[in-house]
């Protein structure tokens, strides 16, 4: 039997060694745990599935977070079929400690540490009894599952867990990495994930760092609450302006476009509920009946107000119904003042730039500015001109109303300003189909 030429049994060597070659998936969970690192952690083990890794590793370096996004997490990774391994090179508190035990392997460099699971509130305060029980379930769960001491994850939570040789009562457990070792929840004590992968004897390997798309990166961007205020304040313009000059188009495009680069992004990440969504177009609706049918400042014009600035509060932070508990209140002041702002930007740009814009050559270029002559074969459905004529509203007009003239009941709109009912008015134009007025100076 002749033996194989040099360079095909090269090839084969080749051939057989990129076959073998294992794949490692990196991500990172070095911020805080909420629902956009849920969503984070689901499309990275999403991908570590598409291009089948052989092993997940996570680079772990936070303080906590939220209690139920943590055990979505959680869940997520007890759920996954691929081993997963937690590299924590500085921080695994709270939250980051219940995932760290949720991995099948844990390693931690020099100077890292676990531990300190115990529930805080908003306000950074110890949270009620109800939240540490849970809390001491999970952990207690969590442990027993990947065969690490039920009772040290209980005691990174309860202070009242007395454990001899590692925990008096009234502390909490904290490790380093050397007592992590010690006790079971550190498999080894390594500088870097390449050191991880030697003590597992993974040699022949290519590493994929996950990182989110140029699309999840954009609806990061629009999480941001100062750009959420702009882009209320487009919102709030937008409509004015659509309800000046109905039928531009332009301007109602624009508030329809704002509002979906605001709610989508809230949405994907779990903040924005369905209710919350739907008090948003309730309290819109309101606001509409107000203009439009039940002219005045009442009830439905308070509600609506009231509607639209609570629920644009509740979409950008991460409560539970109304259950605040675990909201720190700088997410409630940075929302509110996003909302506020945003809507009374919105309402000084109307008054300062508003006259301005529909002059501006912008405005022009895509707003429908021509107008119908009479002279070009254009008709108004008036029998009779009315540029001229006086009367007086019949309701409020603001900007869009009904107006008396000669006991004929018209309608009619004004250029931004308001005019209320009984005030005197004249038509300065009916090239439309409503009139369009201003106030008589007494």
């Amino acid at each position: 039997m002749k033996s194989l030429p040099v360079f095909l049994l090269c090839f084969i060597m080749l051939s057989v060694s990129a076959f073998a070659q294992k794949k490692v998936m990196i991500m990172e969970i070095k911020n805080e745990i909420d629902p956009r690192m849920t969503r984070y952690v689901e499309l990275a083990l999403k991908h570590a599935e598409e291009i089948k890794a052989d092993v997940v590793i996570i680079e772990m370096d936070t303080y906590g977070g939220v209690l139920t996004d943590a055990k979505d997490i959680v869940d997520k990774i007890m759920a996954f079929k691929i081993p997963v391994w937690v590299f924590i090179n500085s921080d695994a508190a709270s939250a980051g400690a219940l995932i760290s035990i949720a991995c099948d392997s844990i390693y931690m460099s020099p100077a890292a540490s676990i531990g300190a699971a115990t529930v805080v509130d908003g306000s950074g305060g110890k949270a009620p009894d109800k939240y540490q029980s849970y809390m001491r379930s999970i952990m207690r769960a969590t442990a027993e599952e990947n065969k690490r001491d039920p009772r040290i994850a209980e005691g990174m939570v309860d202070e009242s867990v007395v454990l001899d040789s590692i925990k008096k009562e009234g502390q909490i457990i904290t490790f380093s990495t050397s007592e992590a070792i010690k006790y079971g929840y550190c498999e080894a004590k390594v500088e870097s994930v390449e050191e991880i992968l030697s003590r597992n004897k993974i040699t022949g390997y290519t590493i994929d760092r996950y990182e989110l798309s140029a699309t999840d990166k954009v609806i990061t961007f629009f999480l941001n609450p100062f750009i959420s205020g702009l882009l209320i304040l487009v919102i709030i313009a937008g409509i004015y302006f659509e309800m000046q000059a109905p039928g531009i188009g332009f301007a109602g495009a624009a508030a329809l476009v704002a509002l979906i680069l605001y709610l989508v992004p809230y949405y994907l990440n779990g903040l924005a509920e369905h209710w919350e969504i739907i008090a948003l177009f309730v309290g819109l609706g309101l606001i509409a009946v107000e203009v439009f049918i039940l002219p005045g400042f009442g009830v439905a014009g308070v509600a609506g107000i009231t509607l639209i600035i609570g629920s644009l509060v509740l979409i950008m932070i991460n409560n539970d119904a109304f259950d605040f508990e675990f909201v720190h209140m700088n997410d409630i002041l940075l929302a509110l003042t996003a909302a506020i702002g945003g809507i009374l930007g919105g309402t000084v740009l109307l008054f300062v730039g508003g006259a301005k814009l529909v002059n501006t050559r912008i405005y022009k270029r895509v707003a429908l500015t021509d107008t119908q002559e009479s002279s070009q074969g254009f008709t108004a459905s008036f029998k009779e001109p009315m540029k001229g004529k006086q009367g007086i509203a019949h309701t409020i007009l603001r900007p869009s109303g009904k107006v008396m003239i000669n006991d004929k009941l018209h309608d009619a709109f004004t250029r931004g300003e308001y005019i209320e009912r009984g005030e005197a008015i004249e038509v300065v134009d009916d090239e439309t189909t409503s009139l369009k007025v201003k106030r008589i100076s007494a």
